[in-house]
């Protein structure tokens, strides 16, 4: 079996063909990068993943966590790995070298993330899950919090959490009961009991600091009455040395579908009157500090999804190419036949293909907006700047969704290519499977996702953000009119993107009216679609760029990638963008028998 982590070729055309990632080292900032410095680093990256994670993550998967007395205890695999990742600066690549970063462009992270997420994403995120902690308290901290706790979340010499989530509450965070009550000396006395916390409890690291939501004493109901707090499992002292444990005890780990080596922890804060904390930012402004932290985690499961879809097509059409099972169809009825790989037969191509363009589509989309967080970062211009940071925004929710969805469905397809040996723990796509299917679920459900875009999303800027992306789509389809034999191609994507148009404005209008739970009722549909589109307008780009080389190539497995490149887009855009204008029609008519059907019609 094949060891496979990545897709080193269409990485590469994705930074250095389509995203131009070579001339970053135009900006003082980077100058230092050139295309020799960038492919090293993604090299070692490459190294890492390959040694040190790819060989534990099965055995991970069957080891599992202990819990005694309190204590999470992960798979004795995962200390090296993680004690590597740390001290080198895998967790916070793009942060300044003097805070444990590597200093590099959020484009670059891509194909560092997708070599050591392919390989173990479990290991990595006990490395990575303190950077988002780190970068609430940089954003909105104070210099002695910064002081404190920064160098040492993003070196993962200490882990961090997201704290939100409670057993009556769900994602209904306003709905929180857990409560902080001010002390004499300016901390904060924490008291209530969390559930589903990432990483919440483990023996990687020798303090964990959680950033917990909660409501101080007096403040008003809902989320405008929510505040947050830095919350060390170990307490800080003023000299930045570690003091007592702090009251936080964790009651127990959830035994999950997949991700098994996950610490998903319940916690207990205060249960002593003991558990003490300090206010991050501002009171009753946690949702703010929180959503910044949130935004940059659902990029990442986003993330999680490609992953996955990658990991299931590279396995499954290596499998199909080794295969032999069945006669060639134009050989059936020659009983003397020889049997051919799988991958002669046209429905498992159909399946590959469909992997194929999905996960080519989420990459190029996944690096773009990475790509524009680097555009943002470097811009003079703040009406540019703000262009840059409300297109982020368009498309989180989609990258979230969309690829979350599409990454667990790609992984089905894995299996159903293997077979029946799919279905078996003797082969991968099995766990990739069970391990991607949580992506949908955590950091906002997908559904939450999609009724963002439409409520909040869509609306920016009296709709001009969207019509910013429209414009962007439609550049590249004018590229794709000038070039032979992507005319038809190009027209497609053209009048998918005016019907995405005008169904937006159906559906905001919809929003606005008092049918309004009509549209929310199709707004997943709409994520859907829109995510479609962008799907399509990526492969197109890829096409554009890939056509006019074609016959250039003097290698023929080059040539074959740049026609397998305007394959691809055919593909999608003629047979997967005709059922996204059936959705479309679907959301036009709005039915809302959803909406209208009893209660007791559903069945239990």
């Amino acid at each position: 079996m094949a060891q496979l982590i990545a897709d080193r070729r269409d990485i590469d055309f994705v930074l250095y063909e389509q995203l131009d990632a070579d001339k970053i080292k135009q900006h003082e900032k980077y100058s230092d990068l050139d295309k020799k410095s960038l492919d090293l680093i993604i090299t070692e990256a490459r190294n890492l993943a390959l040694k040190e994670l790819l060989p534990i993550n099965a055995e991970a998967d069957k080891t599992g966590l202990r819990f005694e007395n309190n204590q999470v205890f992960v798979p004795e695999s995962f200390h090296r790995p993680f004690k590597i990742m740390a001290e080198d600066g895998w967790g916070s690549v793009t942060e300044d070298p003097e805070l444990g970063g590597q200093g590099l462009p959020t484009l670059i992270m891509q194909p560092i993330i997708e070599y050591l997420m392919g390989a173990s994403g479990v290991c990595l995120g006990y490395v990575t899950m303190g950077h988002g902690t780190g970068k609430m308290i940089e954003v909105f901290g104070t210099e002695k919090q910064k002081e404190l706790y920064l160098k040492n979340l993003y070196s993962a010499k200490w882990g961090g959490t997201m704290v939100l989530t409670e057993a009556e509450a769900g994602s209904d965070v306003g709905a929180l009961t857990t409560t902080a009550k001010l002390n004499d000396d300016g901390t904060y006395s924490i008291t209530g009991n969390k559930i589903f916390i990432t990483y919440g409890e483990h023996d990687l690291t020798e303090n964990i600091i959680h950033p917990v939501l909660a409501r101080i004493e007096g403040a008003p109901a809902g989320t405008a009455g929510i505040s947050i707090f830095i919350v060390p499992k170990i307490w800080v002292n003023e000299d930045g040395s570690l003091g007592e444990p702090n009251d936080v005890v964790c009651t127990g780990i959830e035994e999950k579908m997949g991700i098994h080596a996950s610490a998903t922890c319940s916690l207990a804060f205060g249960s002593k009157g003991q558990c003490r904390g300090y206010l991050l930012g501002e009171e009753n402004k946690g949702m703010k500090v929180m959503f910044y932290m949130m935004n940059e985690a659902r990029l990442n499961v986003g993330f999680q999804g490609f992953s996955a879809a990658s990991l299931s097509y590279m396995y499954a059409s290596n499998y199909a190419k080794e295969r032999i099972q069945g006669r060639d169809l134009a050989e059936g009825a020659n009983k003397n036949a020889k049997g051919v790989a799988i991958i002669k037969h046209p429905d498992v191509r159909r399946n590959l293909l469909t992997m194929k363009a999905y996960t080519d589509g989420m990459r190029s989309f996944i690096y773009y907006v990475a790509d524009l967080f680097d555009k943002e970062d470097l811009a003079t211009d703040p009406t540019e700047k703000d262009r840059l940071d409300k297109l982020i925004q368009l498309y989180t929710p989609i990258v979230k969704a969309y690829c979350t969805d599409k990454g667990f469905e790609m992984a089905v397809i894995g299996i159903q290519v293997y077979g029946g040996y799919g279905y078996t723990k003797e082969y991968p796509v099995e766990q990739i499977a069970r391990d991607a299917k949580i992506g949908s679920i955590y950091e906002g459900t997908n559904g939450i996702q999609a009724m963002d875009l439409l409520g909040r999303k869509m609306g920016m800027d009296k709709g001009a953000v969207f019509l910013s992306f429209m414009g962007e789509v439609a550049k590249t389809v004018a590229r794709a009119k000038g070039i032979p034999g992507l005319e038809a191609m190009a027209a497609k994507l053209e009048e998918a993107c005016n019907r995405l148009g005008e169904t937006a404005m159906h559906l905001g209008k919809t929003a606005a009216s008092p049918q309004f739970k009509a549209a929310f009722a199709h707004s997943t549909h709409f994520l859907e679609a829109m995510g479609d589109v962008i799907m399509a307008w990526m492969l197109l780009w890829r096409a554009v760029v890939a056509a006019p080389k074609i016959e250039k190539q003097k290698k023929q497995q080059e040539k074959d990638y740049y026609e397998g490149q305007v394959k691809t887009a055919e593909f999608f855009i003629f047979n997967m963008i005709p059922v996204t204008l059936g959705k479309m029609d679907s959301i036009n008519i709005t039915n809302t028998a959803a909406l209208e059907i009893s209660d007791s019609c559903f069945g239990g």
